[in-house]
């Protein structure tokens, strides 16, 4: 595989972010001596310096076809990259510390494009278990997946919901509710059946209506026919009565007399 020098270059140094980066003791490959590098890790390329701010890169190292894993050597921390092949050359690292070791194999390992590949398969995989799962229990519906019927709203949403209302008895062309103890009550559609006395009361029954008989009709007649003299002395004996009863209230807050 053929690589451009400035590409490479360009693409180690730009501000593109890194998937991991920091200092690594890389053996040498003649000789066994470890030299202290700076690490940047873009993609699936794994580039080093000479320090931290070096404007190029000492070499690249693609992660293609390769494993990591720890291995013994001088230094402490110490994993190697191993490609492929008899000739193939194998690089061997140590960090700092635990930590930073873990951290780079793990990077390392996910880098490869076959990792990524592995990875999309799993997902397609359990995508496709999903639309199955999906698919199977829109199957054992009564209406197909594919029509969708549009729920009311506004009005119409309303009266699916409430209850339908009995049949209120009327007589003479007014309606008469029936305050009969024990007789059937509206359904309670608030809620609350259980606060409804307290916290808000229902309006007194109104009274039922009163049938006159011809009787009745008839001495009311009679009296009506007598004139107004009838009505004044009602008119006086009342006003006697509240005068009698408001003077012997007011003795009774004044209280005993010394």
């Amino acid at each position: 595989m053929k690589l451009n020098e400035r590409s490479l270059a360009f693409y180690a140094t730009c501000d593109s972010p890194a998937d991991n980066a920091g200092f690594l003791y890389k053996r040498g490959e003649r000789h066994t001596a470890y030299h202290r590098r700076w690490f940047v890790l873009k993609g699936n390329m794994l580039f080093y310096f000479e320090e931290r701010d070096s404007r190029e890169p000492v070499g690249v190292i693609v992660l293609e076809g390769c494993n990591v894993e720890l291995c013994d050597a001088a230094e402490n921390f110490a994993f190697a990259i191993r490609f492929d092949g008899t000739k193939s050359r194998t690089y061997v690292l140590a960090a700092e510390n635990q930590a930073a070791m873990e951290s780079w194999v793990k990077s390392l390992s996910r880098a490869s494009f076959d990792y990524m590949r592995l990875v999309v398969r799993e997902l397609e995989k359990q995508l496709q278990e999903m639309s199955q799962g999906l698919a199977g229990g829109c199957a054992g519906t009564q209406e197909p997946p594919g029509l969708w019927k549009p729920k009311p709203s506004g009005p119409e949403q309303w009266r699916e919901r409430l209850p339908a209302l009995p049949a209120v008895p009327k007589e003479n062309g007014c309606a008469v509710w029936n305050n009969v103890l024990g007789a059937e009550r509206l359904p309670d559609t608030s809620g609350c059946a259980g606060h409804d006395e307290e916290e808000k009361p229902r309006p007194p029954p109104l009274p039922p209506r009163r049938r006159v008989s011809s009787g009745e009709a008839a001495s009311a007649g009679v009296a009506v026919g007598q004139g107004p003299s009838i009505f004044c002395r009602l008119h006086e004996q009342y006003r006697q009565e509240v005068a009698r009863l408001r003077q012997d209230w007011q003795q009774r807050q004044r209280g005993p007399r010394p």
